[in-house]
């Protein structure tokens, strides 16, 4: 049974009620945490550095503008700051599953920075000699103070964590672009034979659509660096300085090295979340395009006698419980459950960005855990990837020659020497009579072995041109 001296108490305008003695969380972060007991999922490190953010940010600017005391800003930011260094994650207790506005999250940053600051400041913790509300939530509410933390923790998210891992795999297959760029093997087009390709053209490719995703998460940064801070309850601004939005954005954006500004609109700031529900949609866009090399990689690899086997994957754990020695593409397969998670997280933050009602959306926990989730597990996957699987591929070009060599779709190339009718009976004949197409066109007469030579170069077919056997294209 627990003993009394484990609590203290403490009150809000419901009351009294016992909140656990060592915690910096007052009494309306107690009651969140007993209110919802709804599931294991706590806000991690970039959202709650995100409120301290915030909270640094207010109270720098109600000091500037002599609505808040030197010595309590001082303390205030001095413990805000603990709170972005991540000394205190583990008094933020609430369930992401809570009031639609976060405001038992906003109170439980409130709570622990207005503690902390009173005991910086030589008070007890809970005696308010800073003030939650008064102080630390100076000139704010809930409903622009989580809409502001939110982009604030998902464009860091963005640029600090998924854009560098996103360059460390564009940097992998880069390399692996060069690698393979002598390796021809064989294209395909709705899983058959097709014309020859480079491996190192493949990669080449991947590299650029992950190129690509990362100007897509940097096309939404002017939305996401949009901050409502300043709105207050519905966006009027009431009960804060008209200096005020614009000060803390610019002490936001210092902080973070980002660049965050007061939002163009502060009704459309609190009442809609579409820049998150956009910005997300770039990510689940990234994870699509994983997913396809991921994919791709697995196919190509696959094997290792009885698939494709052109690459030869990293042995990086023993694939089976039961067949030994086989090696799976385990590395990849978590990189394609990643996109499944990603594409569940959009679906969730699409209809929580769609759910706004009049003046306040009211899913902005959800928004925000999901997005965030997608950012971590998308950037950790690509970091992952990059490293532990594409670096180690080797490409098995002897496999990749003597298969181009087999392929009919080589007879492509004869169409503009011979024509389609006679390139198509050329092919179907090398089918059935398990010869290559070199073979049936000098056999048929329509060419000579030497043109044959020129016409059917696998490593020519992978350039721009047209093959007509005299040397050119």
């Amino acid at each position: 049974m627990s003993d009394d001296s484990d609590f203290r108490v403490e009150r809000d305008s419901l009351g009294e009620i016992r909140v656990p003695a060592d915690a910096y969380w007052g009494a309306q972060t107690q009651r969140a945490v007993e209110n919802f007991p709804i599931s294991d999922a706590r806000f991690g490190r970039r959202f709650v550095r995100a409120l301290g953010i915030v909270k640094k940010s207010a109270a720098r600017a109600n000091r500037d503008l002599d609505l808040i005391d030197d010595d309590v800003a001082a303390a205030v930011v001095d413990a805000a700051d603990e709170v972005i260094a991540g000394d205190h994650d583990d008094q933020f207790p609430v369930d992401v599953f809570q009031t639609g506005s976060g405001t038992s999250s906003n109170m439980n940053a409130n709570e622990v920075i207005a503690n902390r600051a009173a005991e910086i400041m030589g008070a007890e913790v809970g005696d308010r000699a800073v003030h939650p509300n008064d102080h630390v939530n100076f000139g704010q509410s809930s409903n622009d103070v989580i809409p502001t933390a939110m982009h604030v923790a998902a464009l860091e998210a963005v640029e600090k964590d998924l854009v560098p891992a996103l360059e460390t795999l564009v940097d992998a297959l880069d390399e692996q672009a060069e690698a393979f760029d002598g390796v021809v093997k064989t294209g395909r087009t709705h899983l058959q034979d097709a014309t020859p390709v480079r491996l190192g053209q493949e990669f080449g490719g991947y590299r650029t659509q992950v190129e690509k995703g990362i100007d897509r998460c940097d096309s939404t940064q002017p939305r996401l660096a949009e901050l409502a801070l300043g709105g207050t309850a519905t966006g009027t601004g009431l009960n804060t300085h008209p200096e005020f939005p614009e000060r803390a954005a610019a002490y936001v954006a210092e902080e973070t090295g980002l660049p965050f500004r007061e939002a163009d609109d502060h009704f459309e700031a609190q009442a809609a979340h579409d820049a998150m529900g956009e910005a997300h949609g770039a990510l689940r866009t990234v994870a699509g395009s994983l997913n396809k090399i991921a994919n791709d990689l697995r196919l190509l690899a696959s094997g290792p006698r009885n698939g494709l086997g052109e690459i030869e994957q990293p042995e990086n754990q023993p694939g089976s419980s039961i067949m030994p020695g086989k090696i799976n593409p385990v590395v990849a397969e978590a990189v394609n459950q990643v996109h499944t998670q990603v594409v569940g997280n959009d679906a969730a933050v699409s209809a929580g960005a769609a759910g706004g009602q009049l003046d306040l959306n009211l899913y902005k926990p959800v928004i925000a855990h999901n997005f965030l989730q997608s950012a971590t597990i998308l950037a950790n996957a690509a970091e992952t990837f990059a490293e532990k699987f594409v670096a180690k591929l080797e490409a098995n070009a002897a496999h990749c020659a003597e298969a181009v060599e087999r392929s009919m779709a080589l007879a492509t190339a004869l169409n503009p020497a011979i024509g389609y009718d006679k390139a198509s009976e050329v092919a179907k004949t090398a089918l059935k009579e398990d010869k290559t197409v070199h073979e049936v066109a000098v056999e048929k007469g329509y060419l000579t072995a030497e043109e044959a030579d020129d016409v059917l170069d696998p490593e020519r077919m992978t350039h721009r041109g047209i093959l007509s056997g005299d040397g050119d294209g």
